[in-house]
C-alpha cells in the first residue's frame, strides 16, 4: 500500500445509517478502474482508497455482494449507497479495503495515484493530470487471477 497515514477517519453513507471509522494504516490517494464490472457497478468509473483491515470499524447494517471468485463489493441496504470492494478468501475475511473516498469529507483533497483499464473506461470519463495508467492487457499481465467480467 503506497503512501501510508495514520490519520484517524470517519465516513459515512448518504443515509448515516452506516458509519465507517479508519484507525490505522490507510492511503491518502485515489485509484481508479475502469473495468466493465466497475462499469456496471458504479455507472461509470470506480474510485477507491486502500486500508488495511484492521484498521477498519464498521458501525451499521452492511449488504456484501460476492461479485466474481476472489472479491467482494459492499453497499448499505437502506440508501444503496457503496462502500467498499475487498479481494476475500473463500471462506475467509477480507485482509484489506477498497474504499469510496465520497464516503471520507477528508478524502476530497487527495490526489489521483493511478488507473487500471485506462483503454476501456467511457468515452465520456477521462481523468485529467499525471499519473499511473495500466491498460487491460498490462493489469491482467500482472494479475492473471482477475480476468474481466
Amino acid at each position: 500500500m503506497p503512501s501510508p497515514f495514520t490519520t484517524a477517519l470517519t465516513g459515512r453513507c448518504l443515509c448515516g445509517a452506516v458509519t465507517i471509522t479508519l484507525a490505522g494504516e490507510h492511503e491518502e490517494q485515489v485509484g481508479a478502474c475502469h473495468c466493465r464490472m466497475c462499469q456496471r457497478w458504479s455507472g461509470g468509473l470506480f474510485l477507491c482508497f486502500e486500508a488495511e483491515a484492521s484498521a477498519v470499524t464498521v458501525s451499521g447494517e452492511v449488504t456484501r455482494y460476492r461479485s466474481s471468485s476472489f472479491a467482494e463489493r459492499a453497499f448499505c441496504p437502506r440508501c444503496g449507497s457503496h462502500l467498499w470492494f475487498s479481494d476475500v478468501p473463500e471462506g475467509g475475511e477480507p485482509t484489506s479495503y477498497e474504499l469510496m473516498p465520497g464516503l471520507f469529507d477528508a478524502a476530497r483533497r487527495w490526489p489521483l495515484r493511478s488507473e487500471v483499464y485506462a483503454d476501456r473506461a467511457l468515452a465520456s470519463v477521462s481523468l485529467a493530470g499525471e499519473h499511473r495508467r495500466k491498460t487491460q492487457a498490462e493489469y491482467e499481465a500482472v494479475n492473471p487471477f482477475v480476468g474481466e467480467s
